[in-house]
């Protein structure tokens, strides 16, 4: 896969103990620090003028709650083969991930801080064997939740490069972890 915006970009995701991402086309577990911690990562920028971006498979912008579609305070994108879904105008649709990567860069030109891939499994699978996809943001829930929806393993191409404390919400444990592409 080429990346012909020739912007880098980073995953974000929770996973269970069976590298589990969700259920029923919903998130098996609701852990508000967590929650917090994915809207700190998604939203921060070094600059005040610039704005992150997200991209997301249909099935994971329809899991989202109504009230927070679209993702506030980033630039939402929806990967969907329906030219006719329906989304709300300020959301970008595009038919797959490259035209996705080419849209936000188009509309973010100049202002684009970074991009997140958010989601679903194929999405995932897809962006990381990218060499474009230099960071995973990874939420490590120590629980099996019986999902059936995963995320890939993570390859030898990356390395941990950062682990919270351990924290812990009603009754779950998880850690925030970093991994970087490894240079070559």
């Amino acid at each position: 896969m080429t990346n012909r915006s020739n912007h880098s970009f980073s995953c974000i995701v929770a996973m269970d103990d069976k590298r589990g991402i969700g259920k029923n086309g919903r998130l098996p577990w609701h852990l508000p620090g967590e929650l917090r911690h994915f809207k700190t990562i998604t939203e921060r920028t070094a600059n005040p003028n610039q704005v992150n971006a997200v991209i997301m498979g249909r099935k994971t912008w329809e899991s989202l709650p109504d009230k927070f579609r679209p993702l506030p305070n980033r630039l939402n994108c929806v990967l969907t083969r329906n030219k006719s879904y329906p989304l709300p105008s300020q959301v970008i649709m595009a038919a797959d991930f490259e035209r996705g990567l080419e849209l936000i860069s188009q509309e973010l030109q100049g202002r684009l801080n970074e991009i997140f891939i958010i989601g679903g499994a194929e999405l995932f699978q897809q962006a990381l064997q990218s060499p474009s996809c230099q960071k995973i943001y990874l939420t490590r829930i120590f629980h099996d939740f019986a999902c059936d929806t995963f995320f890939p393993e993570i390859t030898a191409s990356f390395e941990k490069t950062l682990e919270s404390e351990a924290l812990a919400e009603i009754g779950v444990k998880y850690v925030f972890q970093e991994y970087s592409r490894r240079k070559k």
